[in-house]
Order: C-alpha cells, then sequence, then structure tokens
C-alpha cells in the first residue's frame, strides 16, 4: 500500500484551547490552520488519504490518517466519511475493515455502488492526500471483551467489511477462540481479502472459511448458492453453540436472522440498508404539508417517504450519515404532527418530541426543527 508520512499535529496544548474557546471561531480557524497543514483543525475530526488498495472488481481499500479529534473505533462499528463532489459535501457510513492501528492509521473498504456518489468518489476518483470528513464511530455489534464461546460469521457483499476487522483483531490475538466465517458475494471477483482469509484458515486450525458466490458457477474453492438451513448444518453443525454476527444487505440479515436466531447461542446483526416500510392503509397515501421552522421553509412531501429522502428530494441537504437510523447524525426535534417509523411501524403523536429523518416519514401536517 502506498504510504506517506503524516506531520505532527499543530502544538496547541489542552489549555491554551479552554482559554480561548471564547475568543477563536472554529471555522476561522480551520480555514487558516488548513493553509499550513490539511488536516489541521479547531476540533473537526478530519483524515487524509495515505493509501489505497484494490480490493475486488468494485471495492477499494483506502487507508486514512486521522487528526487528533478522532477518538478511535472498536471493530464492528462504523463512523460517518464525507468528501467534497461537485460543491456538495456527501456523507455516508463505512465500518473499518481493519483492526486499530498503533500508528492510528485507519482502513475503510468501499464498494461503488451503481448510483452513490460518495462510493464511486472513493472508489475511482479520491487520490493519496485528499482529506475527508471524520465522525466518531458508532454501532453496537461489536464481540465481547474477553473473547469467549464459539462464533459465526455470515457476511453478504459489503458486509465483510466490520467482520473483517473482528477476524483481523482476533488473528493478531492468535485466534482466541474457533470462528467460521461463511461470506457470499455475486461474483468470484467480487469476493474481497481472499488471499488473507485463505492464509488466515491455513495457519489457524480454529479458523474455518466458506467462500460462496450466488451467480457465478461453483469451482473447486468457491460454492455456489444462497444462505439456507442446508449449507448452514453442514458447515456449523455445532449452530446450538455458536454465537452469530451477521452483515449484509437487509434481506440477507432477515433471512439469517430467521434461520439461526432461535437455534444459536446468541444473534448480533446489523444491516446495511434499511428494511423497506410498506405502506397497508390509505393514511400511508398522498401528501402532506411540511414546515421547516427555524428556516421557515414550507412545502409538500410524500407520506411513506423517509424525510431525508423528501427532503433531498426537494433541493435540501440535511446532515446525515448512515441512513439507517443508527448515527444520529439527521436527528431533529419535532415541535407538531404525526411521524411513522419506517423501520417498526410505529406512529408517533406526541408533538414534541425528536426523531431522525432517515428511518420516518410524514403520516400528517408536520413542523420540524430545521
Amino acid at each position: 500500500m502506498n504510504v506517506v508520512a503524516h506531520p505532527a499535529a499543530p502544538p496547541r496544548p489542552g489549555l491554551f484551547k479552554r482559554l480561548g474557546a471564547s475568543l477563536v471561531v472554529p471555522a476561522v480557524f480551520d480555514f487558516w490552520a488548513s493553509r499550513l497543514h490539511s488536516t489541521w483543525s479547531w476540533d473537526r475530526p478530519l483524515a487524509r488519504i495515505v493509501g489505497r488498495r484494490v480490493e475486488s472488481c468494485d471495492s477499494t481499500t483506502l487507508l486514512l490518517q486521522p487528526n487528533r479529534h478522532w477518538t478511535g473505533f472498536r471493530p464492528g462499528q462504523h463512523m460517518n466519511i464525507g468528501a467534497e463532489i461537485d460543491g456538495t459535501r456527501i456523507v455516508r457510513s463505512y465500518s473499518p475493515s481493519d483492526a486499530p492501528r498503533a500508528d492510528g492509521r485507519i482502513a475503510i473498504t468501499v464498494k461503488a455502488i451503481p448510483g452513490g456518489r460518495l462510493s464511486r468518489h472513493l472508489c475511482r476518483d479520491a487520490k493519496i492526500g485528499d482529506v475527508l470528513t471524520l465522525g466518531q464511530a458508532f454501532g453496537g455489534m461489536t464481540l465481547p471483551d474477553p473473547p469467549e464461546g464459539r462464533w459465526l460469521f455470515l457476511a453478504g457483499g459489503s458486509g465483510i467489511t466490520p467482520l473483517m476487522a473482528m477476524i483481523r483483531a482476533q488473528a493478531a490475538a492468535g485466534m482466541p477462540v474457533p470462528i467460521a466465517l461463511m461470506y457470499w458475494a455475486g461474483t468470484r471477483d467480487a469476493l474481497c481479502f481472499v488471499d488473507e482469509l485463505r492464509a488466515l484458515a491455513a495457519r489457524h486450525a480454529d479458523f474455518h472459511l466458506d467462500l460462496i458466490v450466488t451467480r457465478d458457477d461453483a469451482s473447486s474453492d468457491v460454492r455456489h448458492g444462497r444462505i439456507d438451513t442446508v449449507q448452514l448444518s453442514a458447515f456449523v453443525p455445532d449452530l446450538h453453540q455458536r454465537r452469530v454476527f451477521a452483515c449484509g444487505p437487509n434481506d440477507f440479515v432477515a433471512t439469517a436472522r430467521a434461520l439461526t436466531e432461535e437455534r444459536a447461542a446468541a444473534f448480533r446483526a446489523e444491516a446495511f440498508t434499511p428494511a423497506p416500510w410498506i405502506a397497508d392503509d390509505d393514511a400511508d397515501a398522498g401528501e402532506v404539508t411540511l414546515t421547516l421552522a427555524l428556516s421557515g421553509h414550507t412545502l409538500d412531501v410524500p407520506r411513506g417517504v423517509s424525510l431525508l429522502s423528501a427532503l433531498e428530494a426537494a433541493g435540501l441537504q440535511p446532515a446525515s450519515g448512515c441512513r439507517m437510523g443508527i448515527c444520529n447524525t439527521c436527528a431533529c426535534g419535532k415541535r407538531a404532527g404525526t411521524t411513522r417509523h419506517l423501520q417498526t411501524g410505529g406512529v408517533e403523536h406526541e408533538p414534541v418530541s425528536a426523531l431522525r429523518l432517515c428511518v420516518n416519514s410524514a403520516r400528517s401536517d408536520l413542523t420540524l426543527e430545521l
């Protein structure tokens, strides 16, 4: 991986920051500090790309050097990454694909999604030296500490990235617990980390690997098929003793849950696409009036569509991140109106409450603190 040196952060002791907090305008400080070094800032976590490597036909690993304001992560967590594309800052959520490193650098593996402006930019256009905004880590799908039991990892597509961080962390510790990984991709050339995973399986007797494709034919070392009871029983006959960690698209995670949650010792999962809400009555059809109290905007938005999507369709750019209701970046206050949670179907009538724009839709006329 191509790596360049990262100069030390500017000498700014904590006392200086506390004394200057009432006098310094952070945006002004950041503007001038960035002229001296691209990732110097008053309090914003930023990261510079210091390396990149192609992982598969549609995925690239970027090595990032964060500044001092980033506080680290645990394997399995996510963070919001932002970049300026054609004058617009776009933020999305990504998982580190490596364990925490002694040098503080972060590896993220990004799959280029059709129509995904940020993912395509990071995979194809982002260069060594570019600076990205960096959110603090979030997410609860992490491993027990100390490690115990027997684990089964189920990865669908780019769901391999948080699980790979976990595997690398356990490999660095000598693989202290048995791990079985079943990893699905559409085609053979879309599989990531294959050589490394096979080397780990050869080196550690308690690490077992099953690579599966859903569109290509099977070969001597890659099977064909989709997740089902037959595959699970053949690969992990001791499922009742396993703690299952699953990550992938919503449909994949839902199937993994249905097949293992009642049979395994434990089940934890995260889907990187939200489950769609299917309207079941006329109350989820038509449009309502959305009032943005702080800006004074009023617009008509469709019911049954996330408020984030509706606002973006109207040309507005509210802050957002994971788009799955996890990171809280798009959270805002609601002053009046009724909303529906698009993942649970629950209806919220409380006039003064908080909501996440990405997983809630308007059910009545609505006033938000935006």
